[in-house]
């Protein structure tokens, strides 16, 4: 076959060709490789950042919510399975909550009952974004810990029940320090409210919305499903969690073309070293009766040879790559740094057709001379 001869006759402008391929590759797989796993742990830094949506009933005075903290108004429980039955994609960890201020050794505190699964619409379970509460127990806030000089494992009276405290909150500087929290089921049954609450706590990602405030669009939609309740959204959070995730599809789709074009342009220049040095041999083997078809064919074969070994190298080494150094650089998921076996499959499609794309102009250069001209050179 003659394009091996011709790669066995020029080993080096070969491997030349085919570094530059493994080059572009190493660097696509390694920083997609990275990139997404960025995406997972955006996504897990910014679900702590908390809830950002807040559901409570539409008759709340919304001077004394942001005073309190919280809605006086109460709601049933229900509500939350009409949100969960109608499989909105706007609105995720669906977690519902009662709380009700009351005062408690010698300070004001906010009881806080939490349910116990944070459920998406459609009804799967997540993982919790807040601490889960054991049965018979409550988590205290850092300033009702301190002032009444509390530890975790001390036994407490709340309304004359009795309460181990599992665990006692770090200093957040706002209304949590002042909470009492408990599974929302015990708290309904402490303050004789069964079956209802007064907040439903939320999550949006803003890219299930378009533009950067769907505060409108999930009012629309929660209005058809709940028209007794409200949406109140932190903007903050939202904005924040939404402008981190564009941040990285703009960083990866910037560069990887960058990486592409360096890349396209060392097998041009490879493919054109070769060439060069190959002219008489062109020169003769078109006097000889060679087409120029079947001269470029051994030429892109070629090429293409080099993007398909310089793709199955480049996957290897480039997720070899990212493995090794996403431990170092996810602290929250180090784990998020995975094969992805889909990019061989794209890097074996794509590879070859790209290096045959920088080889065509300098191989129609090439043969695009008079073969009698470039005889009269030697």
């Amino acid at each position: 076959m003659m394009f091996l001869k011709e790669i066995l006759h020029r080993k080096l402008s070969f491997i030349f060709t085919l570094a530059g391929v493994l080059a572009a590759v190493t660097l696509v797989v390694s920083f997609y490789t990275l990139t997404k796993a960025t995406w997972n742990e955006t996504r897990l830094l910014t679900r702590d950042m908390g809830f950002n949506l807040r559901i409570i009933p539409t008759q709340t005075n919304m001077d004394e919510f942001w005073i309190n903290g919280y809605s006086e108004n109460i709601m049933p429980e229900q509500f939350l399975q009409r949100l969960v039955d109608q499989n909105s994609v706007n609105y995720a960890h669906l977690t519902a909550s009662l709380h009700k201020q009351i005062s408690w050794e010698n300070q004001k505190v906010i009881l806080s009952g939490i349910s116990p699964d944070e459920i998406e619409p459609g009804g799967a379970r997540k993982s919790k974004m807040i601490f889960a509460i054991p049965s018979g127990t409550v988590i205290l806030g850092f300033e009702v810990a301190n002032k009444a000089s509390i530890q975790r494992g001390d036994s407490i009276q709340v309304l004359n029940t009795a309460y181990l405290v599992d665990k006692i909150l770090a200093e957040t500087g706002s209304l949590d320090d002042i909470r009492i929290y408990f599974d929302l089921n015990e708290l309904q049954t402490l303050l004789n409210m069964p079956g209802m609450i007064n907040e439903i706590m939320a999550l949006n990602c803003m890219c299930s919305t378009k533009g950067d405030n769907p505060l409108e669009t999930l009012r629309t939609e929660l209005g058809n499903i709940i028209p007794e309740a409200k949406v109140v959204m932190n903007s903050t959070i939202a904005v924040a969690r939404e402008r981190q995730r564009k941040m990285g599809d703009k960083y990866f789709s910037m560069l990887v073309p960058l990486f592409l074009i360096i890349c396209m342009l060392w097998v041009a220049i490879s493919i054109l070293n070769n060439v060069n040095h190959r002219l008489q041999e062109i020169g003769i083997l078109r006097a000889l009766g060679f087409g120029s078809g079947r001269i470029a064919i051994i030429f892109f074969v070629r090429a293409a040879l080099a993007g398909f070994l310089g793709a199955i190298l480049g996957y290897y080494l480039g997720t070899e790559i990212a493995k090794s150094f996403g431990p170092d650089i996810f602290k929250v998921a180090p784990n998020s740094v995975k094969e992805l076996p889909v990019l061989l499959f794209w890097s074996v499609l794509i590879a070859p057709i790209l290096a045959c794309v920088s080889a065509s102009i300098p191989i129609t250069w090439a043969l695009s001379r008079d073969p009698a001209v470039t005889l009269k050179q030697d």
